[in-house]
């Protein structure tokens, strides 16, 4: 059957397409919830006017948005995972990570304008996501997926290194306050000593 979207469909268009679906996908969700109308020959004629009337508020929206893709196609986008031994995830990564990448980056994007390969995906490597910002601009944009265990094992390395050497410093502060200790008191010791022999033999004298 054929429908009007009347509003942003993931992975089926965007307000005012006209689309085809199944039948029982129209008529038991997307027009009850008010998502399409039946596209009728009277429902296309006030479509076709409505498109008319918004082709000049169109091209300024179409050039932002190829200013907007030209942005995200610049980022840099890595996402770590934790993967086996065989280099497979333990999940998947899918269009929500790629959202979130996204946004991290300072910028917005909505989730169903995103794509990515099979849907979602199970292994490491390099890809590219699908987002369609507008019916007439789609971009591609590159992203990676790294093993996360490379970068905790980055991190205890640097942890067990400061603690080795807090440990080294407080042994050598530890060692040295003895040293101190020790010489202090060989010192009296030794003055001690001396003054008790002086005394001796002063007596002796006397």
């Amino acid at each position: 059957m054929e429908l009007i979207l009347k509003e942003n469909v993931e992975n089926l268009g965007f307000k005012g397409d006209i689309v085809k679906v199944k039948s029982g996908y129209g008529r038991n969700f997307l027009i009850p919830k008010g998502k399409a109308i039946l596209a009728t020959p009277s429902s296309k004629k006030i479509l076709e006017e409505n498109i008319r009337q918004q082709q000049f508020k169109d091209k300024k929206v179409i050039d932002e948005a190829n200013e907007f893709g030209n942005k995200l196609k610049k980022l840099k986008i890595k996402i770590s995972s934790k993967v086996s031994e065989s280099d497979k995830l333990f999940g998947s990564i899918t269009s929500n990570d790629i959202l979130v990448a996204i946004e991290a980056k300072g910028h917005k994007v909505e989730k169903s304008l995103i794509t990515v390969p099979g849907k979602n995906i199970k292994r490491l490597g390099s890809y590219e996501a699908t987002i369609r910002l507008h019916r007439e601009v789609s971009i591609q944009i590159p992203f990676e997926i790294i093993a996360e265990k490379k970068a905790e094992k980055k991190t205890e390395s640097k942890a067990e290194k400061k603690t080795e050497s807090k440990a080294e410093k407080k042994t050598e502060s530890k060692a040295e306050k003895k040293t101190e200790s020790k010489a202090e008191k060989k010192t009296e010791s030794k003055a001690e000593k001396k003054t008790e022999s002086k005394a001796l033999k002063k007596a002796e004298k006397k």
